[in-house]
């Protein structure tokens, strides 16, 4: 499904992995090595046979992004960050929207930069910031742990805590306009 994003847009939109924009942990639900089946698109199985893929909805808001122009980062805590960059290049998905000339891309290509090693997501925003010359308060952050909330605290970037289910277009959605009406409020006090 694609949608034309509207409206101001964030300068960059970072997402959390795990039980973000897939529904495992790959530190602990992973026995790698992941490997693509064939030409299966947005699939990769494990070692016992586990599957990863993304969340339904996760392939068009990632390229809903693409066309819009707005970049695209990860900012992960796992303790496998070769496993989740493993995954990123190996779970291929498609533009649905421009229909059977979609040529499939690895997610990986998707993303501008990412910061996956355990720790803060304070420094993986920080690092984040240096490497893009993004400022705090233009990025959007989609997470599913409360704790990671601290990078709006403590820096300004708009954290949306996306629920059980992952991220959802409802999910998305919201968190785009709630980015847009703080924007707009913060400039109607400069």
């Amino acid at each position: 499904m694609m949608t034309t994003l509207a409206g101001p847009l964030p300068k960059l939109v970072v997402f959390d992995l795990d039980y973000t924009l897939w529904p495992l942990w790959v530190d602990t639900h992973i026995d790698p090595p992941l490997k693509r089946r064939g030409t299966t698109l947005n699939e990769m199985v494990d070692r016992s046979g586990q599957r990863l893929s993304f969340y339904a909805d996760v392939p068009s808001i990632l390229f809903d992004l693409r066309r819009a122009g707005v970049p695209i980062a990860a900012a992960s805590r796992t303790s496998a960050p070769r496993i989740a960059r493993q995954a990123l290049q190996g779970l291929w998905i498609v533009d649905s929207a421009v229909g059977e000339a979609a040529q499939p891309v690895p997610a990986h290509d998707l993303f501008v930069h990412q910061e996956i090693y355990p720790g803060s997501k304070v420094s993986h925003f920080r690092r984040i910031a240096d490497a893009t010359g993004v400022e705090f308060a233009d990025m959007l952050f989609f997470d599913d742990e409360h704790r990671n909330a601290e990078v709006q605290s403590k820096l300004g970037v708009h954290f949306v805590e996306v629920g059980t289910q992952g991220l959802d277009r409802a999910t998305f959605q919201r968190g785009l306009e709630a980015w847009q009406k703080k924007r707009r409020t913060n400039a109607k006090s400069t």
